[in-house]
């Protein structure tokens, strides 16, 4: 099959092995893939990475137990065991023995065929579309801040990195009744806040230690700085980003201002779909552009243009 590998450089692979299907698998055939930050950063050095990339992704089961056979689906990037105690305690996201799908000793989805735990798969419904459906992995990672972080419609929100990510977070915090505002930097990143009723603005018409709580989602060292410097005491600072450097910051001030940093990972796939289906976010003006998979090194090297959103890869 056709695959999409790194190993120390990106390459379309004409003749990588089939999966092997295992007990409890399904079968999936591509039919739509997202190119994510993490994916970027993968090529560039992070975690070391070596395999096929890919982990946002809807396709159709063709192998597996008769009843996910044809279904249409997406799939949880955790593969947990099942049997360690953060599993037993209802948090398999953070399984100790975990693989995770295109990241960690998991094949991903940039190939034509994948094969993925059925406990992991989540039906898509019919109202979804594909090109909704490809967003579902990183709006559930958006969501995740509402499982971990209480927020009051009372709440100066401030989200900082209006990248993917940053846009589907501050689409989901909207709904909360919050006031929700983005950093921005380009005029299209505005143009969509706009279309959503969201206030995107200029750091510096941001006053300092202002937001009750900012959303980290830059993917650099220097957004921890930054919401740190945005945040007033006794507020919260939610990470979403997996940096590439080590950040630098006064934590002093974490200290003083009593301020509450919270690590957000994944989210439910379950609720994501029901926003889709619901249509109370707007992911497909976010899709930037699409490439046939046979295009997926041109595909990658548009997604590396900054300020680009979606760039999805069409089986």
């Amino acid at each position: 099959m056709q695959a999409l590998t790194f190993d120390g450089q990106l390459a379309l692979n004409h003749n990588y092995p089939d999966p092997m299907l295992q007990p409890h698998q399904a079968l999936i055939e591509m039919q739509l893939a997202g190119i994510c930050n993490t994916d970027l950063e993968l090529v560039r050095g992070y975690m070391g990475f070596s395999g096929v990339l890919g982990h946002e992704f809807v396709g159709k089961v063709v192998q597996g137990s008769s009843e996910w056979l044809g279904k249409r689906v997406v799939g949880e990037i955790n593969v947990a065991d099942g049997t360690c105690d953060l599993c037993l305690a209802g948090i398999p996201s953070q399984c100790r023995n975990r693989t995770t799908v295109g990241i960690d000793r998991h094949q991903g989805a940039f190939a034509q065929f994948m094969a993925l735990q059925t406990q992991n798969l989540q039906i898509v419904p019919d109202a979804v579309s594909n090109d909704s459906a490809v967003f579902v992995e990183p709006l559930a990672a958006a969501c995740n801040i509402l499982e971990l972080v209480h927020i009051s419609p009372r709440d100066r929100i401030i989200v900082i990195g209006a990248g993917k990510l940053g846009m589907l977070c501050a689409q989901v915090l909207k709904l909360t009744g919050a006031d929700v505002s983005v950093v921005v930097r380009r005029a299209k990143q505005t143009q969509l806040l706009n279309r959503w009723g969201i206030e995107g603005k200029k750091r510096d018409q941001f006053p300092n230690q202002h937001a009750t709580i900012v959303v980290d989602c830059t993917g650099t060292a220097e957004g921890f700085a930054e919401s740190l410097s945005l945040v007033q005491p006794r507020g919260t600072i939610v990470l979403k980003s997996t940096y590439e450097g080590i950040p630098s910051a006064n934590l002093t001030r974490a200290v003083i201002d009593e301020i509450k940093i919270v690590g957000s990972r994944c989210g439910s796939f379950e609720a994501a779909l029901r926003l889709l289906q619901a249509k109370l976010v707007d992911v497909e003006s976010m899709i930037e552009s699409r490439y046939p998979f046979a295009e997926a090194l041109r595909a990658f090297d548009h997604a590396f243009e900054p300020g680009v959103m979606k760039v999805l890869l069409d089986f």
